[in-house]
């Protein structure tokens, strides 16, 4: 049962008036909610985009060092013709994707065995568990790492007595810490996704005399890949823009150590232009993950 505000007359307060005003205009009601964070949204997010879209049109003068607010290509043809740029944009779109491939496969046996397997109380905590890494500083765990990894570090005191090195602060060694850091962004949509998976369709594959490698292959794995892509998602583009890792563990250049390099003096609009790079990586990659389901509700 519905019921109608009272009307409001002169006598009551101001605020009073204004309150059953807006309560019989909603569409305005709803504007004026949504004034403040679309403001927000449009001038200081999308705004800077466009700034940053402008600035990767315009070149710096070699002479005074002075950005040129003249229209010109030449950056994004230093960045498509330069053999540097083209090997640093494969070697970061291949650090993301290995990242997300190596988060994907440790992810699913856990998220698995927290949605399908656990008790309960063994599930909050796991829960727990996996959500606790993310409250701690990100630049704590990367220097954390950057001591295990060092040559006189944790890894290489435990392996020692094996006769065994770890890969000290190099590829792999940032693999291993991309890998630590984004895997809890993999865990929690797969969990989500494994969770809301009927146990009767589970139920019914092993009455039709399905093996489990058969029920996972024909009932698990098509419903998880909207969740896994949606994962795949912040680990993709959390590696493919990281410039403060990379800059920690090893000496070997990716494009958001690039980007950082030339934010400064150096050339701001070579650093645009580089900026948009994985911008339109992120784009293609959004595209692909929609088509997989990835925005749609589980």
């Amino acid at each position: 049962m519905t019921t109608r505000a009272t009307p409001a007359t002169r006598s009551d307060p101001p605020l009073r008036r204004l309150a059953a005003w807006l309560h019989e205009r909603p569409r305005l009601r709803l504007a004026a909610l949504l004034a403040a964070p679309v403001a927000w949204l449009v001038l200081l997010y999308l705004g800077s985009l466009v700034v940053l879209f402008l600035n990767s049109f315009w070149l710096r003068d070699e002479f005074t060092g002075l950005v040129s607010r003249t229209f010109s290509l030449d950056n994004f043809v230093e960045i498509l013709t330069g053999p540097l740029y083209r090997t640093v944009l494969l070697r970061t779109a291949g650090m993301a994707i290995a990242v997300t491939l190596t988060t994907g496969v440790l992810a699913f046996p856990i998220a698995y065995y927290m949605a399908r397997v656990a008790s309960p109380r063994t599930r909050g905590f796991l829960v727990v568990a996996v959500l606790m890494p993310l409250w701690a500083s990100y630049l704590v765990k990367a220097y954390s790492w950057r001591l295990i990894l060092a040559n006189d570090g944790l890894l290489n005191w435990l392996l020692g007595p094996l006769g065994l090195r770890g890969p000290g602060q190099s590829e792999i060694g940032l693999w291993l810490v991309f890998t630590y850091l984004w895997l809890p962004y993999m865990i929690l949509p797969l969990y989500a996704g494994l969770e809301r998976i009927p146990h009767s369709l589970l139920e019914a594959s092993a009455d039709l005399g399905g093996r489990s490698w058969v029920t996972f292959r024909r009932v698990i794995f098509p419903l998880v890949i909207p969740a896994l892509a949606a994962g795949s998602i912040f680990t993709f583009s959390l590696t493919l823009g990281d410039y403060v890792a990379p800059s920690l563990i090893t000496t070997t250049q990716f494009i958001g150590n690039l980007i950082y390099t030339n934010f400064g003096a150096p050339d701001l609009p070579l650093a645009a232009a580089l900026s948009l790079v994985p911008l339109l990586v992120m784009l293609l990659y959004l595209a692909l993950a929609r088509r997989l389901g990835a925005f749609e509700s589980l």
